[in-house]
């Protein structure tokens, strides 16, 4: 029991700013591989509380406030961690001429203006997206699209080289994922889409998301030499944006 629980409590550690538990410390590699199997069980626990926050808000705030407030819980829950991989991803494509160039400006804490700018329209096409949902697929949406989010960062990450020489934080959640990984994840998300959306719209969800996840692992490979946790939480801010704007055509495959 204790072996499944480590993986978990260190997956939501991560994933999120809740703390649950002081006594699950120091991670191994393999640990730490194996906690991102559970990357889509905690997605959906965060989708869980988006959820639950919408049905509470809707009940006297107006839909745009509602949704303002459920993409600032999102941010709070996640301290921002996929967004900051977001503005650092592109400040590095902006800025950077070669691998190198890029993997030092992503180092850098400061924000440049393209990395600004780019956060800036993924909050305004995350909020299109909140407002554009269908009012029947709203409560499994929120709930399933940080689960798709958090299952494209294990897809992406999956055989896939880290990007720097010297090690950093994703290094070691790199060098012991394995294919069974990928696909409890994948097994975890595929139940809750096609709870939440039916049969066909989940087959579409899923194979749209296998091929923005080629798509980024070939971009990472070409642009970067590979994968950091920045290029993975900006995995994750453009397949959830993609999702939410895709909806209202993915329904119609219900």
């Amino acid at each position: 029991m204790a072996a499944m629980t480590r993986p978990f409590v260190f997956a939501w550690h991560f994933l999120t700013a809740i703390p649950i538990s002081r006594s699950h410390h120091e991670p191994s590699s393999a640990e730490l591989a194996t906690s991102m199997a559970w990357y889509s069980t905690v997605g959906l626990l965060i989708g869980g509380f988006l959820a639950a926050a919408d049905i509470a808000l809707r009940l006297f705030l107006a839909a745009e406030v509602v949704n303002v407030l459920l993409i600032v819980l999102l941010v709070l829950l996640t301290r921002g961690l996929h967004q900051d991989g977001l503005a650092d991803t592109l400040d590095g494509l902006a800025g950077g001429r070669t691998v190198a160039d890029r993997l030092r400006i992503m180092r850098d804490p400061s924000v440049g203006a393209l990395g600004a700018t780019g956060l800036f329209l993924s909050l305004l096409l995350r909020y299109a997206g909140l407002l554009a949902l269908p009012q029947p697929v709203r409560l499994p949406v929120l709930l399933c699209m940080p689960a798709l989010g958090r299952w494209a960062m294990v897809s992406v990450a999956w055989a896939s080289p880290y990007a720097r020489s010297e090690g950093g934080l994703a290094a070691a959640f790199l060098t012991h994922l394995s294919w069974q990984h990928v696909l409890l994840a994948s097994f975890v998300l595929a139940c809750a889409l096609t709870a939440g959306l039916g049969v066909n719209a989940a087959a579409a969800t899923i194979g749209l998301g296998a091929l923005v996840v080629v798509v980024v692992r070939r971009g990472c490979q070409a642009w970067f030499g590979g994968v950091t946790g920045d290029l993975l939480g900006a995995t994750n801010e453009v397949i959830e944006i993609l999702f939410l704007l895709s909806i209202p055509v993915l329904v119609m495959a219900r």
